[in-house]
């Protein structure tokens, strides 16, 4: 159990830096370099949603097996909003900051007003215990440019979905606070695990993006 706890950790730790979201050894390939096409992940993407909704926020039901845990989590950037809003919701520049993570495939993306839609899946490449894990996560991001907010779905094994809301204020001297507001649902004998490695994931990535936007790298 120990070490399939570690390996659930590893996962998550690596997805979470990316999309808010966590991966866990039931759904990893251990060969680096998949030969799947973007029209092969697109499918996944496409079978993941139509099986698991993951876009849809009911809670769980009493009986279901499944808990709910929501955690708030905040950093001020010194850099001006919108500016931070855009290199930070730009899952892109998310790239060297999770060292896991290795590619953006975006699968559609339309405006549906106010918003913009995206429909993505991050694939990451995990070493553990002398193999390599890959690992992806399917996503949709809704990004709304008029509120200076986005929300981000997800769905990664095993059978973990992570709701978002990124909201973006501006603070006196050109600052601006990041508030991601975060909802990890899962198998109630997970959950706690899932949103304290989760939360912690999504602490790192804030002060990484928050050093990058500074610093002028982004």
């Amino acid at each position: 159990m120990r070490k399939i706890l570690r390996v659930v950790a590893a996962q998550m730790f690596a997805a979470a830096f990316v999309l808010a979201t966590l991966s866990a050894p039931a759904n990893a390939d251990t060969s680096p370099g998949t030969t799947e096409s973007d029209a092969d992940i697109a499918a996944e993407w496409q079978a993941v949603f139509d099986t698991y909704h993951f876009t849809d926020n009911t809670p769980p039901a009493p009986d279901s097996g499944r808990s709910r845990v929501t955690n708030s989590i905040s950093v001020d950037i010194d850099a001006p909003m919108p500016l931070t809003f855009y290199k930070y919701s730009d899952f892109n520049n998310h790239m060297g900051k999770n060292p896991f993570l290795k590619r953006v495939v975006t699968h559609k993306q339309w405006l549906q007003a106010p918003a913009l839609y995206r429909n993505l899946t991050a694939i990451e490449e995990i070493p553990y215990e002398g193999t390599i894990v890959v690992s992806k996560t399917h996503a949709q991001q809704r990004l709304h440019p008029d509120g200076f907010y986005y929300e981000t779905d997800s769905w990664s094994q095993p059978n973990v979905v992570t709701h978002q809301k990124i909201d973006f204020t501006p603070l006196s001297g050109g600052k601006t606070r990041v508030t991601e507001n975060l909802t990890f649902e899962a198998d109630t004998s997970l959950i706690d695990f899932v949103a304290a490695n989760g939360t912690a994931a999504h602490q790192q990535l804030q002060a990484a993006l928050k050093q990058a936007i500074e610093s002028g790298e982004l």
